[in-house]
């Protein structure tokens, strides 16, 4: 029996350039397929005209409530002086909160799924059956970033580490269900109770992301949106880092930073052996004329989409331990993993000497993820849990 869930996100998930998104996206799809989906979103811009046809297919009903600029900086202004974290102000508009409640009381779904503690807000009070996605431990997330911060920043970024810390824990308590993409994030939520959080994995769609032959432009691909702070940090220690090593014994190496929004750091990266994309339409085309993937990530936590991606695309793929923490695949058989620049380099440079090791190595890493990140499986636990009667 089809059953009514109210989906609550801090975006619009279109188009999928960032990783709440892609998230959001295929469970609500996977999802719509036994159950009626209704979608409730924020969204702090204009969203694109092909957004709701877009949609359309996998949501009975689309609700889209716009944060405006003015009140985003009054709302963020007033958290100074308030213990609430500055991401969480950012997306809580009172008016909406009571908009919500109501369509909430209109639609009486049977159950009630928001992701990430930024919606946490809206449904932490109402008696409603209902599931928080943390995606992610933030906390964690800031600690790093502040680990690395320039003095000038340091003292915003601590803040709203030790907000969120709270947060995180606070509201904990206020869902009966919840969960987490990985068990290293898990393991960090700040809660003596931690282990009731359910572990909900990112899927592949290998439907799109395949194995596909094409001539080799590009010997390096880093992926991502690179407008985010860890993707900005991990594109700066490659080409900072890693490739003047990599140089000094292969010069003629090219690297293409593949993603969206650059940032004024990632675009000071382009020279004649780097390519900074920006917006991409179909990251497949690059994807599929790079020889290795690298992502060398030295901050964030959750899970990495690009690396999944890169590895149902038939790459070989050379990642960070904390990055294949949470993607858990065999080091040296699926997956190589860098303990520094020099070891980085090391991997690339005995992937681009050795075809049959990448041919191998590519080959491995595609089937982990065939069999363990397919987005139907990861779905259907997921469903179980929503759907689950405590």
């Amino acid at each position: 029996m089809r059953k009514k869930i109210f989906v609550l996100l801090s975006r619009v998930p279109y188009p999928l350039e960032k990783g709440d998104k892609l998230r959001a996206f295929h469970q609500i799809k996977e999802l719509s397929e036994q159950h009626d989906i209704i979608l409730c979103a924020l969204s702090d811009i204009p969203i694109r005209p092909e957004t709701r046809d877009f949609l359309k297919p996998f949501v009975k009903q689309l609700y889209v409530f716009r944060l405006g600029r003015l009140g985003i900086f009054f709302r963020l202004l007033l958290s100074f002086f308030t213990s609430k974290p500055f991401q969480v102000a950012y997306f809580y508009k009172r008016s909406t909160r009571q908009a919500i409640k109501k369509l909430i009381k209109k639609h009486d779904p049977d159950y009630v799924y928001c992701q990430l503690i930024r919606t946490a807000e809206y449904i932490k009070d109402l008696d409603v059956n209902k599931t928080l996605d943390y995606q992610d431990v933030f906390s964690r997330g800031l600690y790093r970033r502040w680990q690395v911060a320039p003095w000038y920043k340091k003292v915003f970024i601590g803040m709203e580490y030790r907000r969120v810390l709270r947060y995180e824990a606070m509201v904990f308590d206020c869902f009966k269900k919840k969960t987490i993409i990985s068990y290293p994030d898990r393991d960090l939520i700040p809660h003596m109770d931690r282990d009731q959080i359910e572990v909900i994995p990112n899927g592949v769609d290998f439907s799109f992301f395949e194995p596909k032959n094409s001539d080799k432009v590009y010997d390096i691909i880093f992926t991502g949106n690179m407008a985010y702070p860890p993707n900005i940090n991990g594109a700066t220690y490659l080409i900072k880092k890693v490739m003047p090593i990599v140089w000094r014994h292969l010069p003629n190496v090219t690297v293409v930073l593949a993603g969206a929004n650059p940032s004024l750091f990632v675009k000071s990266l382009e020279s004649d052996r780097v390519l900074v994309t920006g917006w991409v339409n179909d990251m497949r085309d690059y994807y599929s004329k790079s020889k290795i993937f690298v992502a060398p990530m030295q901050i964030g936590t959750g899970m990495q989409n690009k690396v999944l991606e890169a590895m149902a695309m038939g790459l070989p793929c050379i990642t960070s331990a904390l990055a294949n923490d949470a993607l858990n695949a065999p080091e040296g058989t699926a997956v190589l993993v860098g303990k520094d620049a020099e070891d980085f380099a090391s991997h690339i440079i005995a992937l681009l000497n050795s075809p049959d090791k990448c041919e191998q190595l590519a080959k491995n890493g595609y089937q982990y993820v065939r069999e363990h990140y397919q987005w139907s499986n990861v779905c259907a636990r997921l469903l179980e849990i929503i759907t689950r009667v405590d």
